[in-house]
């Protein structure tokens, strides 16, 4: 009851006053009449209250969120599934999921009665114009009686998470040049180049297909002989990004950071569709290991770690430099590809960059927001050089290098980057 009464609305709450002020006049005037009135206004909104709190609605709640990820700027819709699981009809129901302004506000309903065993199908679209991971939930049911003097509020406990990935640019079809110069070709291909002679048999097992018998070992060894089954070679590559706060400026989507965690999303997926092995690596270290990509769980990883990114208060690219030095001198990985993305460089950061190459590894630079009449706008600091300045000291260390105003313009740029003699000039 206490409860009850403190889910009085303002209605309720002016009934009781002015009853209880009523009833205070009718004493001190001796006025029967009043005194008649002034309880019967009372008695509304706590007759109200006792009815309210006695009801024993059993409510259950299910919820479907269609797409999981999305994302920026695309709609994703909820379905809501309400029962009334008692035997009583339930009464005026006011519905409200939890949902952040971000993704559209509040979604209310008011449903007037709902049957004993009987459900109600609620739906509504929500949208997100930056990324992020967001909860959606719990429903909340206000309880509230015709006259609208009490509002109880019963709250599941059921919520879902909609992740808002960055948005993404699609890239050409296509392979960088010298990127993949350990992968993508089977044994099989092996086997037309060199011959049957050297294709390492194994013994026969039960259930082993007879056109695979390798009759030469089996003569050799003088039991049944049969080809190893195709083994793939799992191409490698590490994408890095640059999160520092210093290397970035401007705010919202516009901003340098965005943009750069756009252009790393499209990379990432790119790249991941084609089924490299891919590494993430920011400024701070690594952030994900190395994940077969031909399912799809390194682009689901990936963009919801972009997702949730924020800039680093890293002030320099020790860290993540030191990732890509192991990364680029470990045996047959060093002949993989690096791609990293960049906002701002110093001088010395530049010569950093360029001096993390080894060996044969293909190593792409993109330079974010920091090309034409932007740069000017960029971020100031000791050492700090512009995007053409950047781009010499890299190409001086053998990466290639493509600058970009924001990430719409990276389908073109990365269509260039794919042919070797782009390089000698800027891929902007």
């Amino acid at each position: 009851m206490r409860r009850a009464l403190a889910g009085l609305t303002t209605r309720g709450r002016s009934f009781v006053a002015a009853g209880a002020t009523a009833i205070v006049c009718a004493f001190v005037l001796g006025e029967r009449d009043l005194l008649r009135a002034g309880v019967l206004v009372l008695a509304l909104p706590l007759l109200s209250t006792l009815a309210v709190s006695r009801t024993r609605y059993r409510l259950a709640c299910a919820r479907r969120l269609s797409p999981v990820r999305l994302p920026v700027g695309h709609e994703a819709r909820v379905d809501l599934r309400l029962e009334n699981v008692s035997r009583l009809p339930s009464g005026l129901l006011m519905v409200e999921d939890q949902v952040p302004y971000s993704l559209g506000g509040r979604a209310r309903f008011v449903l007037s009665r709902i049957e004993p065993h009987g459900s109600r199908e609620l739906g509504y679209r929500i949208r997100s114009d930056v990324r992020g991971r967001y909860r959606v939930g719990p429903l909340t049911v206000r309880l509230a009686d015709p006259f609208g003097m009490v509002e109880l509020v019963r709250s599941f406990s059921l919520s879902d998470r909609l992740t808002v990935t960055p948005s993404i640019v699609p890239l050409p079809a296509g392979r960088l040049a010298g990127a993949w110069t350990g992968g993508g070709d089977s044994v099989a291909r092996a086997v037309s180049a060199a011959g049957e002679d050297d294709v390492a048999p194994r013994e026969y097992r039960h259930g082993d297909d007879l056109r695979r018998v390798h009759w030469r070992s089996t003569a050799r060894h003088g039991e049944l002989m049969v080809r190893r089954e195709e083994q793939h070679w799992q191409s490698s590559g590490t994408l890095f990004l640059d999160t520092r706060a210093a290397a970035h400026w401007g705010e919202g989507p516009a901003g340098s950071f965005e943009q750069a965690i756009s252009v790393a999303a499209s990379i990432g997926v790119h790249l991941g569709r084609t089924g490299m092995s891919l590494r993430y690596v920011t400024d701070g270290g690594e952030t994900l290991r190395a994940v077969a990509s031909f399912d799809g769980a390194f682009e689901g990883l990936l963009l919801d770690r972009l997702a949730v990114s924020q800039r680093s208060r890293n002030r320099t690219l020790t860290l993540g430099l030191a990732e890509l030095r192991g990364t680029l001198g470990s045996g047959r990985e060093g002949d993989g590809l690096v791609v990293a993305v960049f906002g701002a460089l110093q001088a010395e950061e530049a010569r950093a960059v360029a001096a993390a190459r080894r060996g044969t590894a293909t190593c792409v630079a993109v330079l974010v927001g920091a090309a034409g009449p932007r740069e000017r706008s960029g971020p100031d600091g000791p050492g700090r050089v512009s995007a053409a300045d950047a781009a010499g000291l890299l190409r001086a260390g053998g990466w290639r290098v493509v600058t970009v105003r924001s990430a719409s313009e990276l389908a073109g740029a990365w269509a260039r980057t794919g042919r070797d003699e782009d390089f000698a000039g800027d891929a902007s």
